[in-house]
């Protein structure tokens, strides 16, 4: 008895189309968007930079009003992260005091530390006559000014300190030891990074980038001592190199402890491909300050 062979079954090949299956034009789609965000982080970083750059060059007024800008933004950042921890911040009175306190900061000190007065004057005030207002809110109302525009007051005390041109060069250069040494610390991170710093709160960042980072800041310290504007010598320079960029790690850090408390990756969206404002001072918060104190101190200033 004859045995029925099955009937064959025909499989239809599927078209091959060169656009989907060839491994270069893959290669360009996986790449693209990481090149897209890359050149997006590079446009945006340099238009931050050059504004902020032109304002100090521009004189101590344009540099304190750019500095009250980016500190009432910052202050505004820090505000959305802790009420999403159940604080509720007065949001005016904060977003105020950040404003005006780097504009205090020109001319006469005094100002500041009456600002400062005001600050908590207003804010006990506001406690008093709020009964469902908590102590934490309180303390999450002064964090906030006192945080970014008290702290980023430091680079209008640099750029007033000195008159003209070597008042400009200082202050540009402080803030660029903080920039070059973010960018020498991610860059030699991601080359030869091996160990961690915090990997709870900035898994990132790693010992080997930190190096880095000091050895960026120094090379702009050694930069600003060679150009003779300024009496210090190379053991200063290099002893602020290494502080400015210490402390600058220390205000990226507390930063990123601050978002990883209340779940957030950027402390917000205003700077396409770098996150929030906050997130783009987090190490001049911290930096700037460290620098003036030690000018101050050491009599440059």
């Amino acid at each position: 008895m004859a045995t029925k062979r099955p009937a064959a079954r025909t499989t239809a090949r599927r078209p091959q189309h060169h656009s989907i299956d060839s491994p270069v034009e893959a290669s360009e789609q996986e790449e693209g968007p990481a090149f897209s965000g890359l050149a997006t982080r590079i446009v945006s970083g340099v238009i931050y930079v050059g504004l902020f750059i032109g304002c100090i060059l521009w004189g101590t007024i344009s540099t304190a009003v750019f500095v009250a800008i980016i500190s009432v933004l910052c202050c505004h950042e820090f505000f959305q992260m802790v009420k999403r921890d159940g604080k509720v911040p007065n949001e005016l009175l904060g977003d105020i005091a950040a404003l005006l306190f780097p504009i205090s900061a020109l001319g006469d000190s005094l100002l500041l530390s009456a600002l400062l007065f005001l600050l908590i004057l207003a804010v006990g005030l506001w406690y008093v006559y709020s009964p469902r207002t908590r102590i934490s809110d309180v303390a999450a109302t002064l964090m906030g000014p006192l945080y970014t525009g008290f702290m980023l007051s430091a680079i209008v005390l640099l750029r007033d300190a000195l008159p003209g041109f070597p008042g400009a060069l200082l202050t540009v250069g402080v803030c660029a030891s903080l920039w070059v040494s973010d960018s020498c610390a991610y860059l030699v991170g991601r080359a030869v990074g091996r160990h961690k710093m915090a990997p709870r709160i900035s898994p990132h960042k790693t010992w080997e980038g930190f190096v880095g980072g000091i050895l960026g800041s120094v090379i702009v310290w050694l930069i600003l001592l060679v150009t003779g504007y300024f009496s210090f010598n190379i053991f200063f320079a290099l002893g602020c190199g290494v502080a400015v960029a210490i402390l600058g790690v220390f205000g990226d850090l507390i930063e990123s402890r601050l978002k990883r408390g209340v779940g957030v990756k950027d402390s917000g969206n205003l700077i396409p491909g770098h996150g929030g404002m906050l997130d783009r001072c987090d190490s001049l918060i911290f930096g700037c300050i460290t620098a003036e104190l030690i000018l101050v101190l050491g009599g440059v200033l």
